[in-house]
């Protein structure tokens, strides 16, 4: 038996989490499909949704495409879980395409690189060395119905590399799948607020709905990460010359996926995914899942994920930004502090972000983005 498959899917659940398995995470497959891409909205507390201004909203809400009229490429690094020093990176790259009568199109490419492994058999004699990859790539879209309200949609195909050779007389395939977005992306008109002009957004996605993915030679799939993303952000002028700005933004999102609990040959309770179209409508109630050996119940609320942002410009040159983002105790654990700057010059544009972890010896812990975009005309 080569032994290298559980360790994979236990590499994949640590992108998570430090001590225990995201209940909602660990019931689907490639939740790198979930990484926040760009260092301004992961800076901002993972939040975007109703923000969605530059090319990383085919990410947030491709609905918010349809408001923009400059093309756009933009491309973000990051050493993923830097407290494991294992030579896992996360790279995206996107952009976006102005066509007069059609609208912006977007398009994107995700990499995560989850390193080299070694293949052994039951002795643990190496046979060899492999590597680990997911990869994604697709198109978005955005169209405007009326001048404060759009709809946009994505489309991505999927692939999934985490080992090769077999487990138990079980052939390991690549997975691969497709993931569907549907959005929409509401903007007032400006206000005023105490002299000062201002706007409010509110957006919602509903992301990577699609088939799950098959790794072995048998009949089970493993369900994607489809989430369902709302939220709004509020923007101000801080002086009667509108030189400095404040966003505020709020972002709650959860996973679409189920499991059905059955019993197999031998009698013992397991767990089966659900169809995706059954899961978007039973997604609602109380989720049961084994977490560590423990089955935990969680109501609707502990289910859903937050993130706080808040972001500065001055002159539209330099932003400061915070956030925060919080998950359940028993849904993931995700707690951290969000930092980041940005800088505009010209045509060019530079994003920083650095995440704390509000535990000690998280695998997020020190994490940092790094993005670069180019506007073009």
């Amino acid at each position: 038996m080569k032994k290298v498959f559980p360790f994979l899917l236990l590499s994949i659940a640590l992108l998570f989490s430090a001590n225990k398995v995201n209940a909602q995470v660990g019931i689907t497959a490639v939740p790198f499909l979930q990484i926040e891409p760009d260092s301004r909205g992961a800076a901002m507390g993972n939040t975007g949704v109703a923000i969605a201004d530059n090319a990383s909203a085919i990410f947030w809400n491709p609905a918010g495409l349809a408001f923009q009229k400059q093309n756009q490429v933009s491309i973000t690094h990051a050493n993923w879980l830097p407290a494991f020093n294992a030579d896992l990176f996360y790279d995206y790259l996107v952009g976006t395409y102005y066509i007069d009568g059609i609208g912006m199109i977007g398009g994107h490419i995700t990499f995560l690189n989850l390193g080299e492994q070694t293949r052994t058999d039951e002795t643990g004699l190496e046979l060899g060395r492999f590597n680990s990859y997911e990869i994604t790539a697709g198109l978005s879209y955005g169209f405007q119905i009326s001048e404060n309200f759009a709809v946009g949609t994505g489309l991505r195909y999927i692939y999934s590399s985490l080992a090769d050779g077999s487990v138990s007389g079980q052939q390991i395939n690549p997975g691969s799948s497709v993931g569907l977005d549907l959005a929409a992306l509401y903007k007032s008109d400006t206000f005023t607020v105490a002299d000062r002009q201002a706007s409010i957004n509110a957006g919602i996605n509903l992301s990577n709905i699609g088939p799950g993915i098959q790794y072995t030679d048998n009949a089970q799939k493993d369900p994607l990460p489809t989430v369902l993303r709302a939220g709004w952000a509020y923007t101000m002028d801080l002086d009667e010359m509108g030189m400095n700005t404040i966003t505020f933004s709020n972002d709650i999102s959860k996973i679409m996926a189920r499991n059905n609990r059955v019993q197999n040959e031998d009698g013992e309770e397991t767990f089966e995914p659900m169809g995706v179209m059954k899961a978007l409508f039973n997604s609602w109630g109380t989720l049961e899942h084994n977490n560590s050996g423990e089955m935990v119940s969680l109501n609707l609320a502990q289910q859903l994920m937050f993130g706080f942002g808040a972001e500065y410009w001055y002159n539209n040159l330099f932003a400061l930004r915070a956030g925060y983002y919080y998950e359940n105790p028993d849904n993931g654990d995700r707690q951290f502090l969000t930092l980041g700057a940005g800088l505009r010059y010209n045509i060019f544009g530079f994003d920083f972000s650095y995440l704390y972890t509000l535990e000690d010896d998280h695998p997020l812990a020190n994490t940092i983005r790094l993005s670069v975009l180019v506007n073009f005309r």
